[in-house]
């Protein structure tokens, strides 16, 4: 848990991604906060394994590979430029030194016009600008100013916008999400707005960590707020934009990666196999709702005096089956993207078939009602299957960034580890394969 002084722990936009929200309950001139402030990738016919998620990857059970080594080989260390042994350059942790040279102009003199309107600063320009780490998709900044009583700061974050984020989502159509949810209260504020970022309120909460999804007491929470988001009257189309967006987005990828990339992360492969998922999961009787689409634990935001949480960052946000947006989730929890190694995940920390269970039975439950045990088991199922989409989803989100953004992530051994988990996962949750583990990403050409 970080103090008052701490920068924010935000995800990259991700991966991907920036993440940032809490409800909103003080006014524009309540941005002064105390001392615990923070900021802001069932069908009958194919029945579920109830094995835990890293037992799948047992060699003796593996129908697609039956030989020792089921992971996927560095290639030839010219496509995917594994990191391992070189940690992600952390930001500091504390005041950058040249302050607001590290903003635009336009951002500078936004800041300055908010900061104008306070008459408790000792100086408007002893302004601190803070790093915040995590990022993957935007650029995000703490801005404090010492108050007058020298017991309290001002604070705001300024969001940068990433590099090449038009590959992946309208940001019009991002910026209204935010408005919206604000005025649900169901975010923070929006302060102002400059040509390549906007400024945002700096709300009273901490950003999860990684352990923190495990923890009982707070993935209940987490699984009442998805609800409670799902449900919610968005503009739009209320249909699937899962598929058109995957579609979309393998094309990009094939356009910006070279022939060899083309080969090595099956991308033409992956073109067919969002055709078969799309046919498998398109279930009649599915939920469809108001989706996140990338909740990761730097998107969440835990206020410990109410006990609430709040889902941030809306980049990704769009209507999906509610199953999608579950199994994402729970795919997120095999990441560490503050650890030194941000771009591995261990998906031995997927959830163990009982915890994906009460998650389930705590999202369906609601004051006045239980779900039942069939309920909780078709959409357990359901969610099941929807990892496989996650997993192509980040994918192929990792080929793209390795070419448009030039935060410093390893997005293509992070792309490697989704697609090679898809192929895992397959067999058992779909009834056909596909190519073997240890041809995807191993050298220069397919072995």
């Amino acid at each position: 848990m970080a103090s008052a002084e701490d920068p924010v722990k935000e995800k990259v936009n991700h991966p991907v991604e920036d993440k940032a929200d809490e409800p909103v309950k003080e006014k524009a001139d309540h941005l002064v906060e105390e001392k615990a402030v923070q900021p802001v990738k069932d069908n009958a016919d194919h029945p579920v394994d109830d094995k835990e998620y890293h037992d799948v990857k047992d060699k003796a059970d593996h129908p697609v590979d039956d030989k020792a080594d089921h992971s996927v080989k560095d290639k030839a260390d010219q496509l995917v430029e594994d990191k391992a042994d070189q940690p992600v350059q952390e930001e500091k942790d504390h005041p950058v030194k040249d302050k607001a040279d590290h903003l635009p102009d336009d951002a500078k003199s936004l800041i300055k016009s908010l900061a104008s309107d306070w008459d408790d600063l000792q100086d408007m320009n002893a302004l601190q600008v803070i790093p915040l780490k995590g990022a993957m998709t935007n650029k995000v900044f703490q801005i404090k100013w010492p108050t007058k009583t020298g017991e309290t700061t001002r604070k705001v974050l300024v969001r940068i916008y990433g590099e090449g984020v038009d590959n992946f989502f309208e940001r019009n159509d991002e910026i209204q999400t935010f408005e919206l949810m604000s005025q649900k209260e169901q975010g923070p504020r929006l302060l102002g707005r400059f040509a390549n970022g906007r400024i945002e309120e700096f709300i009273k909460a901490r950003t999860l960590s990684a352990p923190d999804l495990r923890d009982p007491s707070i993935f209940a929470l987490i699984a009442a707020k998805m609800k409670e988001f799902h449900d919610l009257d968005m503009p739009g189309p209320k249909k699937v934009n899962l598929w058109d967006r995957l579609r979309k987005w393998i094309s990009i990828a094939k356009g910006l990666s070279s022939p060899e990339e083309v080969e090595a992360f099956y991308l033409d492969t992956i073109d067919k196999e969002i055709h078969i998922l799309e046919k498998e999961l398109s279930y009649a009787q599915q939920s469809i709702g108001f989706c996140h689409n990338d909740l990761q634990y730097g998107n969440i935001m835990l206020n410990e005096e109410t006990n609430s949480v709040t889902l941030i960052d809306y980049e990704y946000s769009s209507y999906n089956p509610v199953a999608y947006d579950i199994a994402n989730h729970f795919c997120e929890m095999a990441a560490d993207y503050h650890g030194e190694t941000p771009h591995i995940l261990n998906f031995s920390k997927y959830p163990d078939f009982e915890e994906r269970k009460k998650f389930i039975h705590a999202y369906l439950s609601t004051s006045d009602k239980q779900p039942s045990e069939s309920e909780v088991e078709q959409l357990l199922q359901e969610v099941e299957k929807y990892t496989l989409a996650s997993h192509l989803f980040w994918g192929v989100w990792g080929v793209i960034s390795a070419h448009v953004n030039k935060i410093d992530f390893d997005y293509k051994e992070y792309a490697k580890q989704r697609i090679q988990e898809y192929w895992s996962r397959k067999p058992y949750l779909l009834c056909s394969a596909g190519p073997s583990l240890e041809s995807i990403v191993t050298d220069g050409n397919k072995t």
